[in-house]
Order: C-alpha cells, then structure tokens, then sequence
C-alpha cells in the first residue's frame, strides 16, 4: 500500500458530524466547514493532514482512507477522538 492525502473535521457528537456532511453534500465549502467546526488544529488550514501512510494514523482512520473511494466525504467516523468527516484527496500506490 502507497500513501494517501486527506483532510478532515473533527467534532465531538455524531450527530454535528452527520449535520456537517449534509451541509457539504448540499453544497457547503469543506474548507469553510473545517474552518469553523472542527476541533483539530488542522481545522484552521482547512482540515488538510498532508500525505501520511497506513499506520501513521489511528486504525479507524486508516480503514477509510486506504480502502473507499477517493473524492468522497466519509463518515461519521468515531476514533477515541471524536467523529470524523474524511474526505480522501488522493491516494499513490
């Protein structure tokens, strides 16, 4: 396995994150979500992470990133963090 390029919003309920991933698929800007929402410091660049590979992240994260499709927001995903939307930009084998 490659590595992949992701962003990301992070809030604490499922329910804020499943709120978040319908105003995006209506059309709200990711970057502008992440920006007023999340609880990661990533959140202020727009929820970018950069290109990681598998294990440099938390298992559920990882699940998503190197196994559904690229372009698409994923979630809600809970890690011990908290609930996540994922968006895959990119992935290099």
């Amino acid at each position: 396995m490659g590595t992949a390029k992701a962003r990301h919003i992070l809030v604490s309920s499922q329910e804020e994150c499943q709120k978040l991933k319908e105003q995006i698929e209506a059309g709200a800007d990711f970057d502008e979500i992440a920006k007023e929402h999340s609880q990661c410091p990533s959140g202020q660049s727009g929820g970018g992470l950069g290109e990681f590979s598998p294990g440099q992240m938390v298992k559920e994260f990882d699940q998503v990133v190197f196994n559904d499709e690229v372009g698409k927001v994923h979630g809600p995903v809970k890690t011990d963090f908290g609930y996540h939307l994922i968006e895959i930009t990119d992935r290099m084998e």
